[in-house]
């Protein structure tokens, strides 16, 4: 295990490097939250690949495939798909916006009166999303080093919270695209065919297993739909996913590389779903399903290759915790706190205390995730709350917002608050897990948007000429005043 700890201890070390690197690289807000909105297609692609291809796709896509075989692929291919349908339809206009949060985007749309509502949403979904990765490192840890659980979730958390506080997103861009090769290299390369092969096959996998374990549609129909409804939605309004996009230095970045990442993520998928069906050949007696992953990592591969693959494990965690830190201190400091206190400055003024106040938000935040994370157990249940918070409560108003001109704040304010009330008392009644709250409450947000907007006044005109000038991408003359400092060094690729 010696070469394994060597490997995993030279890429921590690795991010913190990176995290100080882009320290320097970080000198405006712009940089410190968007990196500069300079992102070509390859560092485009990968860091968006990594930021959605987290712990609960790594370590639970294969626990899914070795419940369900095949069909367990489809949790991590709804992500894939949502990823697609948003690089598609919508990535290339919310470039255009120029803007740091979802909420300053509907702002934008309904005249400044959704931004503190929506951004507590946001950012309870955000924050949720951060500790479910910030747990994940306990399951690493404990493969690698039988380490205590709250020392785990401390240690990996430290990590992540010192690089992003150093130097936000191009410290997490950095790590992301190394993330994103180790992963590549650890689970599609390495671990996969590895699994087949000490399966015996695919031939051998067929005779092992029951055939439902091949069946596509194996793990349900409404199992199907329920994914598609929080994740496919979930990727197109999330604040860590937006946050990526507004990285991307054009809108044919935004468009062909998010296409890529769509499409790397549906291979990493199915890899998933075949290491844990692989897996149940191998060990059919796992006490959890959640174990696959660790028990072949550990029983199976050579030294050196396993702490490559246990990197990879790691880098996928890493990357999900960074994006949902730095997209949760975002929120917590741009849509809540300066609107709290009244304060709204130009991006090209005091930019040093506009990276200071962020910093500090992020360690803040990172604090806060770390507690949480060392107080709470379930991952599914938190991932769960947090998923339809945010489509219970955000989808409608913001998809409202991009497709269809007649909708107003009062529609939006309602939705808002109608479906994310309904999510939240339905999930008290029907339990967490439960389908229910998510159908319910999307339809319920629905219901309050159509309605209350076709019962008051249009969205004035003035309001929706500035949001089409904006989505054309003729941002105001301020936006760009933060990137001056940044204008000099060349577009990343």
């Amino acid at each position: 295990m010696a070469v394994d700890y060597l490997v995993i201890v030279v890429y921590l070390a690795g991010m913190l490097a990176m995290g100080w690197w882009g320290m320097r690289r970080a000198r405006s807000k712009s940089e410190f939250l968007v990196a500069g909105r300079r992102l070509g297609p390859a560092m485009y692609s990968g860091t968006m690949a990594a930021i959605v291809l987290g712990g609960a796709s790594t370590i639970g896509g294969v626990g899914l495939g070795y419940q369900y075989g095949l069909s367990g692929a489809w949790m991590v291919f709804t992500i894939g798909l949502g990823l697609l349908a948003l690089s598609v339809f919508f990535s290339a206009r919310i470039a255009r916006l120029k803007v740091y949060t979802v909420s300053e985007m509907l702002d934008l749309r309904y005249g400044g009166r959704a931004g503190v509502i929506s951004g507590l949403v946001m950012w309870a979904y955000t924050l949720m999303l951060a500790v479910t990765s910030t747990i994940a490192y306990a399951t690493i840890f404990d493969v690698l080093f039988d380490m205590n659980r709250t020392l785990a979730i401390v240690l990996g958390g430290s990590i992540v919270v010192a690089y992003s506080t150093l130097g936000g997103m191009w410290s997490i861009t950095l790590t992301d695209m190394v993330q994103f090769v180790v992963k590549t290299i650890g689970v599609l390369l390495l671990l996969l065919p590895i699994a087949v092969v000490k399966a015996g096959g695919f031939a051998e996998m067929k005779a092992q297993l029951p055939t439902e374990y091949f069946d596509p549609l194996g793990i349900g129909g409404e199992t199907i739909f329920t994914y598609v409804l929080i994740y496919t939605f979930g990727m197109l309004i999330g604040q860590d996913i937006w946050q990526r996009v507004f990285t991307a230095r054009g809108d044919r970045t935004a468009r062909w590389g998010g296409t890529v990442a769509g499409t790397y993520c549906l291979v990493y998928a199915v890899a998933g779903a075949v290491i844990g069906t692989a897996a149940k050949v191998l060990y059919p007696n796992l006490a959890s399903a959640d174990d696959a992953f660790a028990t072949v990592v550990k029983d199976e591969l050579p030294i050196g290759v396993r702490g490559l693959v246990l990197a990879a494990a790691l880098a996928a965690v890493m990357s999900t915790s960074s994006g949902a830190l730095i997209a949760c201190a975002t929120v917590a400091n741009n849509d809540i706190w300066s609107r709290l206190r009244g304060v709204v400055r130009p991006d090209g003024d005091r930019q040093h205390d506009e990276v200071k106040g962020n910093r500090v938000f992020i360690l803040l935040m990172g604090l806060a995730v770390i507690g949480t994370a060392i107080a709470l157990n379930d991952v599914v249940q938190a991932l769960t709350v947090a998923y339809n918070l945010l489509v219970g409560g955000l989808l409608v108003p913001i998809l409202g917002g991009l497709l269809w001109k007649r909708g107003t704040a009062q529609g939006a304010l309602a939705s808002v608050a109608v479906g994310g009330l309904a999510v939240i008392g339905l999930m008290a009644a029907y339990g967490i897990l439960a389908n229910e709250p998510v159908y319910y409450g999307l339809l319920a947000s629905l219901a309050a948007y159509l309605v209350v907007s076709l019962a008051t006044r249009p969205t004035d005109a003035a309001v929706l000429a500035a949001w089409r000038e904006r989505l054309a991408g003729r941002a105001p003359a301020h936006d760009n005043a933060s990137e001056t400092v940044s204008e000099q060094v060349p577009a990343a690729q």
